[in-house]
């Protein structure tokens, strides 16, 4: 029960449903309170809701079922970055590192972390204004305003103003010098005084006050001088490249998109590649490169470029949808590569840090055909059809020795041994149905009959199933169907008989009262049942046997309704007297 609500949650998590699967694992992990892989579902459900401290709470609980599983700490390290204690979760991912060196999840979220730690660590350090003086426009901002335009032909200015964007640390040590006073000012749209002006201007006297017009009508009309054209906005040579570099670099990229669209990837890697030399502030030449890389096999280089892409754009603060862009590249060069069904996890991992940026359809299908890629490796590389008939004969042997869940145990691993075998699903349904357990009986006999059409076994064990929950009438339909495939099974006759008797028993009411309210109240419950009982034709057919006798004989020679009818004796609902 544990497993099948894993299962929903699992299902409902890849799904987007993420309270759902909280429910689910919630469920599970009542069920099976020391499952570590429970707890660590939970916490990546609760995550991927930036619930972080619950995310948090299971994952503590799951390093400490299992202190030795290294994913426990990638679900550790999640959480913690989640809330903002990157040093916690650095050590958490470090951990689980110790662990497994090679996991790539566990790189990606250690790089995470130590990516946050720095751009937290950077604000405290540096002065508030710091970012301001960021971005090639500081030049042409202080190239557009007066006050400021003559400081950039001063040496000394530049280099100060270089200081500062290279370190922001620098501005206190320049905040003395009025020219970044004033610098500051214009960068933040505020007003700022100039002392030295201010004592320069109060040297001169102040100007004479315009007198009335009155005074003024003998004088020569002054004639006023045309204003001066505004002068065009200088950019400096640094501005001018950078504009010119990120225009040449847009170029290559189109260059580079056209190639791809060739099929001429080498041309396109080249292109790409000059793009990015060019400006490093736009992540989609790494991730259209990445595309390349990914189409030509170079798988190990298209991941390089995606992490470049992810720290670079995490850096620049760069749309979500484009980081959502190069995890989901990643994600399917992992799946590429790819040999094991270990080898998928860090891929699922990628493709679920892919939607935590950016739910995309896309996305999710790869995640879904990663996640169904890795249970098929899982059952190839468990798959031993030698050792599932050793598992098969020891399940044999606690079968005659009437021990039969530790029958089960065994058929159970033979199953998963060799999934294709017809024989160890009889096993274990015969064994099912000894320990009463009927539904799981079902369907193991219905999986036999599935794999091997002809195999009696399967129609004995199913038949029996069915005869022990008193469904007669499908009982006998699945022994009648039995042999056909072999007329002469003794097996499969005598359920015929025995299904037979039964059902002549409802038939003369030779049941109690008892047996006939429970079979009634069974048969209520199968949908074959309803949809006869609730259909119309029947309904008058109903009455019609129990008020027009010469009407209900002309029902009875259509097979069709003569069936049902027999159904419902079968069933208990109805009595022929």
């Amino acid at each position: 029960m544990a497993d099948e609500a894993k299962a929903k949650g699992n299902a409902a998590f890849s799904a987007g449903r993420f309270e759902e699967a909280i429910r689910y694992f919630s469920e599970a992990i009542d069920l099976a309170p020391t499952n570590h892989v429970l707890y660590s579902n939970r916490s990546a459900a609760y995550a991927s809701l930036h619930r972080y401290a619950e995310a948090l709470a299971d994952g503590r609980k799951t390093v400490e079922i299992k202190p030795d599983w290294s994913k426990g700490y990638s679900r550790l390290g999640a959480a913690h970055l989640g809330l903002g204690n990157h040093e916690e979760a650095i050590a958490a991912y470090q951990k689980g590192l110790d662990l497994d060196p090679n996991n790539e999840a566990l790189k990606s979220g250690i790089a995470d972390a130590r990516a946050a730690a720095n751009r937290s660590r950077k604000p405290s350090a540096a002065s508030p204004f710091a970012n301001i003086f960021q971005g090639p426009e500081v030049w042409a901002k202080l190239t557009a305003d007066p006050s400021t335009r003559a400081y950039l032909q001063q040496p000394d200015f530049v280099k100060m103003l270089q200081e500062v964007q290279k370190n922001p640390n620098n501005l206190n040590l320049y905040l003395q010098d009025q020219r970044m006073m004033q610098v500051l000012g214009v960068l933040l749209n505020v007003k700022m005084r100039d002392s030295t002006r201010d004592e320069m201007e109060s040297d001169f006297p102040e100007p004479e006050k315009k007198r009335p017009q009155a005074e003024t009508t003998n004088k020569a009309p002054h004639k006023t001088e045309p204003e001066p054209e505004p002068e065009p906005m200088e950019f400096t040579d640094e501005v001018k490249e950078a504009k010119q570099r990120k225009a040449e670099a847009q170029k290559e990229k189109e260059k580079g998109n056209t190639a791809y669209k060739k099929k001429d990837f080498e041309e396109a890697i080249n292109h790409y590649t000059k793009a990015i030399e060019l400006d490093d502030e736009d992540i989609s030449f790494l991730t259209n490169r990445a595309a390349v890389y990914l189409e030509m096999g170079k798988y190990e280089d298209c991941i390089a470029d995606c992490d470049k892409a992810v720290e670079r754009g995490r850096e620049l603060h760069s749309d979500f949808k484009m980081i959502a862009r190069a995890l989901t590249r990643k994600g399917s060069a992992l799946v590429k590569v790819a040999k094991c069904s270990k080898d998928y996890e860090p891929a699922i991992e990628t493709f679920q840090k892919a939607l935590t940026e950016h739910r995309n359809p896309d996305t999710l299908k790869k995640l879904n055909d990663a996640e169904r890629a890795k249970k098929e490796a899982e059952q190839q590389e468990y798959y031993d059809p030698k050792i599932a008939d050793e598992e098969r004969e020891k399940g044999n042997e606690f079968f005659k020795e009437q021990k039969y869940p530790e029958a089960v145990k065994h058929y159970t691993e033979a199953i998963k041994r060799n999934p294709l075998d017809p024989k160890t699903y009889s096993n274990r349904a015969a064994c099912y149905t000894k320990l009463g357990a009927l539904p799981e009986g079902l369907k193991d006999a219905e999986k036999c009959i599935e794999l091997d059409p002809s195999f009696s076994k399967g129609y004995t064990r199913k038949g029996a199933v069915q005869f022990f929950m008193k469904e007669y009438d499908k009982a006998l339909e699945t022994y009648q169907e039995g042999l056909k495939h072999d007329p002469k099974n003794h097996e499969l006759i005598d359920g015929v008989r025995r299904c037979v008797e039964q059902i002549n028993r409802t038939n003369r009411g030779d049941i109690s009262p008892e047996e006939l309210k429970e079979r009634q109240a069974k048969a209520m419950q199968d949908p074959e049942i309803q949809n006869i009982l609730s259909d119309p034709i029947m309904r008058q057919v109903l009455v019609d046997l129990q008020e027009n006798p010469r009407a209900s004989q002309e029902h009875l020679k259509n097979p069709q309704v003569m069936n049902k009818i027999q159904k419902l004796i079968s069933a208990g609902i109805v009595q022929m007297r």
